[in-house]
């Protein structure tokens, strides 16, 4: 890799796009009406947006979307019904050791440990919060958790569920089938096989969704590309390679006002800023080696990233665009993939390459415990978290 990341403010030269058929086929100089943002007060499902073409002409965005936030029922203490009797526990897949690790969070102790399938990855809520879902790798299954008891049960047969998304609307599930190329789109509430995608890329590992659920925006690990995803129609839309010659990219995240989504890359140490409407880079964030894990703050104000590398995590405030905080582990870690806690008062992380999983003030970044666990820990699940829904991955809520 040579050359350091470029500076925040500049443009970067972009990569090809390679626009595939179903959007070549859009006339000339036409683009696509971006997401309308739906009232976040408004608890009713969201409508599916309607695609037309608009001149390019610039638009006032209307009142409504400059005031949207996609995480205003995420904030402390806003605990959906269904899961307010579920205990407060820290789950954590062990990837090489096949099995979880149950951490009570107010006694940073292991209160119970049981074995799933091969190579589980991330621990994932469901849409309706009322299952917990083991990602079996290479299991080939989902090991449902029943958040009331805290138990494992039978687990289900999917291909290769690397990670797990849920469509805002409930509708789908989508198992992110790294090795196999393709994104399967599955009944959320069956888990039965709907459509299978197969991806213009290697590593396909994770995503985020317009407001609206229209559209998703995939990382490609293993061949240094974004997808733009049509989620309605199960095609994509377009792809773009990431301007560098080695690019890694991993979680994928979007702003509170959906006008930026940001990806992390292990290669490039920080997180690139991605317009989704346009499905352009914007910008780079330079936070540190082995940029993977993203999270998003309980206030909605700021967006954790673990620099799995560098030991350390930068604290970027979506208004300002910038690091404003970096905390390191005392004697180092690897801190890879997390969330935080109900509250808001604590970030919880596994520790990738230390079999160990850290709890940091989320004020001050100081370290409040480091617990040893199986071996290789990855995508752990706080449980519960506020939110209306889960769209996936270790507990994304809106």
């Amino acid at each position: 890799m040579l050359g350091g990341p470029p500076r925040r403010r500049s443009f970067v030269r972009l990569g090809p796009v390679l626009l595939l058929p179903a959007v070549a086929a859009v006339a000339g100089l036409a683009i696509w009406k971006h997401d309308r943002a739906p009232d976040p007060r408004d608890p009713r499902p969201v409508p599916q947006a309607i695609e037309r073409p608009v001149n390019l002409v610039h638009r006032r965005r209307p009142a409504s979307s400059r005031r949207l936030n996609l995480y205003a029922y995420d904030q402390a203490g806003m605990i959906q019904p269904v899961a307010r009797r579920d205990p407060a526990r820290v789950y954590v897949p062990n990837s090489a050791g096949d099995s979880v690790d149950v951490i009570d969070p107010h006694t940073f102790k292991i209160v119970d440990h049981f074995a799933v399938g091969a190579l589980p990855q991330h621990i994932t809520p469901s849409h309706d919060l009322k299952t917990l879902y083991v990602n079996d790798d290479v299991g080939n299954a989902l090991t449902p958790i029943d958040p009331r008891t805290g138990r494992p049960g039978r687990p289900v047969p999917v291909d290769d569920p690397y990670n797990l998304y849920f469509t805002p609307n409930g509708r789908y599930a989508i198992v992110v089938a790294e090795r196999l190329h393709r994104l399967d789109f599955r009944s959320a509430h069956t888990l039965k096989l709907v459509h299978s995608l197969t991806v213009p890329c290697a590593g396909v590992n994770h995503l985020d969704f317009s407001p609206t659920g229209r559209y998703a925006i995939a990382s490609c690990e293993f061949s240094g590309r974004l997808l733009k995803v049509d989620v309605r129609h199960f095609r994509v839309l377009a792809v773009r390679s990431l301007p560098r010659s080695f690019a890694v990219p991993q979680d994928v995240r979007s702003s509170p006002d959906a006008k930026i989504f940001y990806v992390a890359d292990l290669a490039a140490g920080g997180v690139w800023e991605v317009d989704p409407a346009r499905f352009k880079i914007v910008g780079f964030i330079h936070t540190g080696a082995g940029a993977h894990g993203l999270v998003v703050g309980r206030n909605g104000k700021v967006l954790y990233v673990a620099n799995r590398n560098a030991g350390s995590i930068s604290v970027i405030s979506f208004r300002k665009r910038k690091v404003i905080r970096t905390w390191h582990i005392p004697g180092g870690g690897s801190p890879d993939m997390g969330d935080v806690s109900a509250d808001g008062r604590v970030l919880w992380l596994s520790g990738r390459y230390n079999a160990e999983v850290y709890a940091l003030n989320t004020r001050t970044g100081h370290l409040l415990a480091r617990i040893p666990v199986g071996a290789s820990p990855h995508g752990l699940c706080v449980w519960p978290q506020p939110g209306r829904y889960s769209i996936g991955h270790t507990g994304n809520m809106r």
